[in-house]
């Protein structure tokens, strides 16, 4: 085995389930990058600071999740337009001259994603959850939605973050009840950004011809919903599409090497998901 010269990890709490060191390391298995790492570390908001401080020179990037999207912000030399708009940052590339650089590849990532099942523009778009994806899921419609996007939240004050994400995109956002979740289907594209579980009780109302399903969710999968979508004969995009994605800009970011491998990468979650 080579000798180490490159790290990358995911941080996050909880970490244990992350795909993103399968990803990573499938790619720099194919890209040859044999003295390259990548790891997952548990780190929650007070535990960031310290680690992103003890970093040595030989660490090339990060990718973050959850809860720390927003808490790295402050530790960062400057962000991109793109994590800017939403307040949000995946990604933390460090440069050879020793600044931290924060980017969002879930936006990019999600575009991706439709785009390579063929979606390029929709009239209209319903967003089922309204909380940091849901923000993400904003942020791709302001590119490929050229009507209003109905967003179906628990409370008003979700739906008013949602108005308010929709004014500072310019997306014109319209409000409905969960209860109402159900009408969501209808629409053209519908991105599901809930928790596992949360849009089982839909699965039923699956409409005869179904546009497209965008479940951002990979693990269980196919979830009912996306079960019930492709049944109908519905196109559905998973979560695993996006992960996907987002991964390989995070590799193109870290490493400098364009294109990664995005075959390589899917086979490799496919693979660790079909052995859990």
């Amino acid at each position: 085995m080579a000798d180490i010269r490159r790290r990358a990890a995911v941080l996050g709490s909880p970490i244990a389930h992350s795909l993103s060191p399968v990803l990573h390391r499938a790619a720099y298995a194919e890209l040859g990058l044999d003295d390259w790492s990548y790891d997952r570390f548990e780190v929650d908001e007070a535990a960031l600071p310290g680690f992103v401080e003890a970093l040595d020179p030989a660490w090339a990037g990060l990718s973050l999740t959850m809860p720390l999207k927003r808490a790295v912000i402050p530790l960062l030399d400057g962000i991109s337009p793109t994590a800017a708009s939403v307040e949000a940052v995946n990604t933390v590339v460090f440069t050879e001259d020793g600044r931290r650089v924060g980017d969002n590849t879930d936006i990019p990532g999600m575009i991706a994603a439709l785009r390579e099942r063929g979606v390029e523009k929709v009239e209209s778009a319903a967003i089922l959850g309204a909380g940091a994806t849901a923000s993400s899921a904003l942020a791709a419609l302001a590119v490929i939605c050229a009507g209003p996007v109905t967003a179906y939240v628990r409370s008003k004050e979700r739906g008013d973050e949602m108005r308010g994400w929709g004014q500072r995109l310019g997306v014109d956002v319209r409000v409905a009840d969960w209860a109402d979740g159900g009408r969501a289907l209808d629409a053209p594209l519908v991105i599901a950004t809930t928790p596992a579980g949360t849009t089982d009780a839909l699965a039923t109302g699956v409409p005869e011809r179904p546009g497209i399903l965008f479940d951002v969710l990979y693990e269980p999968w196919p979830t009912p919903l996306a079960a019930g979508w492709s049944a109908r004969g519905g196109a559905v995009v998973g979560g695993l599409d996006l992960l996907v994605h987002q991964a390989l800009l995070q590799v193109e970011q870290m490493t400098g090497l364009s294109p990664a491998p995005l075959a390589a990468m899917r086979r490799a979650g496919e693979a660790a998901l079909a052995g859990r």
